[in-house]
């Protein structure tokens, strides 16, 4: 695979090297930070999970309550982020979205419309081993209408492949009748295209439908539906485009405004820093990554994701 992201795996990586530098910033009076910071933004999931182990074989104890006894704030949740397989973080994001009272769509609509069939099929495993529900039933629980809908597609992690030449001005016409055509918004067609053709083929479609009807489907999108089903189609036009466009808007709008949503800040820096994140920022926003999060963040939180953005463009 090739690392686009900043976080690769460390070339001469010894995981019992890295388990006692760890116990050494964590021994005795005071903690080493720095130490705990530079060396896991250094090393990729796998390797931080191999630590793990090695750690506890070495010192009968569990590497992240060690360290959540020595950190606070931010900082241990970024940290505790960082220690946390990548299938099962995506997994306890779905958990703590769906538990108690109301839910956050935000995390639903990023984490399904952007990640992989295969993926999806994996932390729906890893959900119900966790936490002992079907992830299915309690976003059912927790959702209704179209939007409950679309999501129970994106959740059977099963996109069609490829482009199929024939359905591409179907498709388009499908849309457009399905919504600027007509008085009234058929939404399952929205839905049923949407959330089983491929990105490729989508991208193809929304061309399509441009020529067609002179509009963005965007802009479509926006002016048939509201609330959450607006939110999570646009997210999937939006992953069909670019992923990392997808998730560089996400990020610009958690840190451009009164107050840092440290949360979604946390959650895309975490399981995007092995892909790729800095790239498609600049590139949209004409600014660096390394220097918005500079200038909305501080402490050993900050110096934790600014070693994870890898650099200042």
């Amino acid at each position: 695979m090739a690392y686009r992201g900043s976080v690769r795996p460390y070339v001469n990586f010894n995981a019992k090297h890295d388990a006692e530098i760890l116990h050494k910033a964590m021994k005795g009076m005071g903690t080493d930070e720095d130490a705990i910071l530079m060396l896991l933004t250094a090393r990729s999931n796998d390797q931080r999970q191999q630590i793990k182990a090695v750690y506890k074989k070495a010192h009968g104890k569990d590497l992240v309550s060690a360290l959540k006894s020595e950190l606070g704030g931010l900082f241990e949740s970024l940290i505790v982020a960082l220690m946390t397989p990548s299938v099962l973080y995506d997994a306890t994001l779905l958990h703590n979205a769906l538990k108690g009272a109301g839910t956050e769509d935000e995390v639903l609509i990023e984490i399904l419309a952007s990640r992989t069939g295969e993926q999806i099929k994996e932390f729906t495993k890893v959900y119900k081993k966790e936490f002992g529900g079907k992830l299915e039933k309690d976003i059912c629980g927790d959702t209704s209408g179209h939007y409950q809908k679309l999501l129970v597609i994106l959740l059977q992690g099963s996109r069609e492949e490829g482009v199929d030449e024939e359905k591409i001005e179907k498709d388009a016409k499908d849309l457009y009748a399905a919504g600027e055509g007509k008085f009234g918004t058929d939404e399952e067609k929205f839905i049923t295209i949407l959330g089983n053709r491929s990105a490729e083929h989508l991208r193809k479609v929304f061309a399509a439908y441009k020529k067609l009807s002179g509009s963005d489907i965007e802009d479509s999108i926006r002016g048939e539906t509201t609330g959450n089903l607006e939110n999570l189609l646009l997210a999937v036009v939006k992953c069909a485009g670019s992923i990392p466009n997808f998730f560089a808007e996400r990020l610009y709008k958690s840190m451009r405004r009164a107050g840092t949503d440290d949360d979604t800040l946390m959650r895309i820096m975490v399981s995007r820093s092995e892909v790729d994140i800095r790239g498609s920022f600049k590139k949209i926003y004409g600014q660096s990554l390394y220097t918005t999060i500079q200038e909305d963040t501080a402490g050993d939180y900050q110096k934790a994701l600014l070693y994870l953005c890898g650099g200042n463009d």
